[in-house]
């Protein structure tokens, strides 16, 4: 047993009145999917995820990993744990059905995604990022990669993992270094990779290594980064295990958190060159990694949405038990604020993700190529506010969970501290949160002129009448005072980012807090806006919708009101920033 509880309840409510998964399943392709389905799912899901993965969160933090004779050691507590979870069928959930998955949406998948990732996130990387090489292989992919590699990544059989990042090539990934030589029908792989989650392990047969690298002729730059298929193990056309390739782990990081993940260097063609098989056409990989990475930021903003979900769980039980006074801290006014602001914080996050989820469904499965593009555009602007904002939400509900504790926060033992610890790199990989805003402001408002996000925020403006009609007024007020504040510093941007090379870089950050703030806080309404309305019509015996409605009114309270600071900061602009000498 584990002090985790999946929460079931909440996840339900959100996928079917704030993510609309019932319009989900109308989509092509999602005839079965049902009610009964979707609680089967999430109640396997719960069960084994809290029997089974949860008990290993704390010990394989603790053990953590090493590298051996060329291999990554992984932590003892988690054998046989994705041996049971490849077994359940988890790894297939959405996966095409074509190449032997169960064709379930994103959407259902997220929250299963959630569960698990509250479990122990560590080990949750794995799956992630083979999801991601899925994305990848699967829109770029040759017929013939395809079919070798596709049924075995979503059967779970193999892993994958992405090798950008090198000493000198961080956020820069025009200065790769990695050179790839033609081979005849393949090519060889030079180069380190560093930062490379999962990059090793014996949990599957064969681990799929999407790597950047370079031709020789390639031009400079981004537009002379090619993408390479570079397998663990070397296979024929059926998929039978063949020698080792040339790629081995050198080293494993020593981290802040998430221990029982191994970070690697990885070495590709120290001796012979590292067999790799193009994607698509040369100098085409940054776009096609970019498919790839814009499914792992999602992932990572869920994974926000995750551990603050287990923060908020462990402090909620320690508050309870804890007597100061003559009565439980849960009773202190002070120590209610942060339970409650951590618990706000953590449902607009979940309510933001899965929302976004339903456009990603939709951008893949509406019959119409209109439809398909407009569900597309709002899921590329929603991306960088669900990465960007969830895991800076997390850093601080984790922050609070210590703080509820006490001095015993701070101490190990009582477990608090890995949250905080694990949660401090999910701002940071997959693209730093600067890096976010800056994709933000720079493709996703100027690019189209600010129309992607007027839409986004009339479409939000439509919850707001909806909170009314809920006769939930002063929740309402705030929302559309955020949302007022929105507009204006989206209109100062871009007015001023023409004229001032650095106002946009200097803004990015506060925009991308003050969008994420009021677009998170209009989705959790949402779902308030049902409650009323359900415990009218069904009665409230439970107490679950007034808790929606009560959570509703503690975002409105106490987290909508950040949104005038980061809007005074979007009209500050870029003088003071830039004027002070560093």
């Amino acid at each position: 047993m584990s002090d985790y509880t999946p929460p079931l309840d909440e996840l339900r409510f959100a996928l079917k009145y704030v993510a609309d998964l019932p319009a989900v399943a109308a989509l092509p392709g999602f005839d079965a999917l049902g009610d009964d389905l979707v609680d089967a799912i999430l109640a396997e899901a719960g069960h084994f995820c809290a029997e089974v993965v949860a008990p290993t969160n704390k010990p394989a933090d603790r053990q953590g990993t090493s590298v051996k004779d060329n291999a990554v050691v992984t932590a003892p507590v988690l054998d046989g744990v994705y041996a049971a979870y490849r077994g359940a069928g988890w790894p297939s959930l959405t996966g095409a059905t074509a190449y032997g998955g169960q064709g379930l949406p994103h959407t259902l998948g997220f929250a299963v995604d959630e569960i698990l990732q509250s479990a122990n996130m560590a080990f949750s990387l794995l799956p992630m990022l083979t999801q991601g090489v899925i994305t990848a292989l699967g829109r770029f992919g040759s017929e013939q990669q395809k079919n070798l590699y596709l049924p075995r990544l979503i059967s779970g059989e193999w892993a994958g993992t992405m090798n950008l990042t090198e000493s000198q090539a961080g956020s820069d990934l025009g200065v790769v270094k990695t050179r790839a030589e033609r081979d005849g029908e393949h090519y060889r792989l030079f180069g380190q990779k560093i930062f490379i989650t999962w990059g090793d392990q014996s949990y599957t047969d064969n681990i799929v290594h999407l790597v950047l690298a370079r031709t020789p002729d390639a031009p400079a730059g981004v537009k002379g980064i090619s993408l390479f298929i570079v397998p663990k193990f070397l296979v024929n056309e059926a998929g039978e295990i063949g020698e080792r390739n040339d790629v081995y782990p050198i080293g494993v990081e020593h981290k802040l958190g998430i221990h029982a993940s191994p970070t690697c260097t990885m070495a590709y063609g120290d001796n012979v060159g590292a067999v790799g098989y193009l994607v698509g056409v040369e100098n085409e990989g940054l776009r096609y990694m970019f498919a790839m990475m814009n499914h792992a930021r999602l992932a990572v903003g869920l994974q926000g949405v995750s551990l603050a979900e287990r923060a908020c769980q462990h402090a909620l039980d320690y508050a309870r038990q804890r007597v100061q006074g003559g009565v439980a801290i849960s009773q202190h006014p002070d120590v209610r604020r942060m339970l409650l602001t951590m618990q706000a914080l953590t449902q607009a996050g979940r309510a933001l993700t899965l929302a976004s989820m339903h456009h990603f469904d939709h951008a893949v499965h509406a019959a119409a190529e209109g439809e398909r593009t407009r569900h597309q555009q709002r899921v590329d602007l929603l991306t960088p506010l669900v990465k960007g904002w969830c895991t800076e939400i997390v850093n601080e509900v984790t922050s609070l969970a210590i703080q509820v504790h006490g001095g015993m926060g701070y101490i190990e033992e009582t477990g608090v501290a890995q949250y905080y610890r694990d949660a401090r790199i999910v701002s940071i990989y997959e693209g730093t949160n600067g890096i976010q805003a800056l994709d933000l402001v720079g493709r996703k408002l100027l690019m189209n002129s600010g129309a992607h996000a007027t839409e986004l925020l009339a479409d939000l403006q439509i919850i707001v009448s909806q909170c009314r009609e809920a006769k939930l007024t002063a929740v309402a007020q705030q929302l559309e005072r955020a949302l007022g504040l929105c507009a204006e510093a989206v209109r100062d941007v871009l007015a001023k980012s023409s004229a001032d090379p650095h106002h946009a870089g200097a803004v990015a950050f506060n925009l991308l807090m003050l969008m994420g703030t009021t677009a998170a806080g209009c989705y959790l309404v949402k779902g308030a806006a049902k409650a009323a309305e359900l415990s009218l019509s069904e009665g409230d015996e439970s107490g679950f919708y007034s808790r929606k409605i009560g959570i509703a009114r503690i975002y409105a309270e106490q987290v909508l009101p950040r949104c005038h600071g980061y809007h005074e900061a979007v009209m500050a602009g870029a003088g003071s920033i830039m004027g002070v000498e560093l």
